[in-house]
């Protein structure tokens, strides 16, 4: 079974060859030195992968292994998404994310 930061990273690396511009959603919370707790500030359920197209559209990739499943909080997200003007889908592979890019969406 390939690891999904794998399948994120083989994405990230392949979607610029295409002229797209793709960011990981760096996520999670760090306690400081004085004992607070920093959080990176972005909602519950935020994909994996964002980006611009070459022609300028936003999309957000939800990434998964072969066998992974989305949590309650990133379908409640992925469906608000999928009512926004960008494209959205979940990727289990490059070739499942280049397919979202070119058509929409993808689960």
């Amino acid at each position: 079974m390939t690891a999904e930061i794998e399948i994120q990273n083989a994405i990230r690396r392949e979607l610029p060859k295409y002229g797209h511009f793709v960011y990981r959603g760096n996520v999670g919370k760090v306690k400081m030195m004085d004992g607070r707790w920093f959080d990176t500030g972005l909602p519950k359920g935020w994909p994996d992968l964002f980006g611009w197209t070459k022609e300028g559209k936003f999309f957000a990739i939800e990434v998964k292994n072969e066998t992974g499943k989305l949590r309650p909080d990133q379908t409640q997200f992925g469906e608000f998404l999928k009512r926004q003007p960008i494209i959205y889908g979940v990727a289990r592979s490059v070739e499942d994310a280049l397919r979202i890019l070119e058509g929409g969406t993808h689960d």
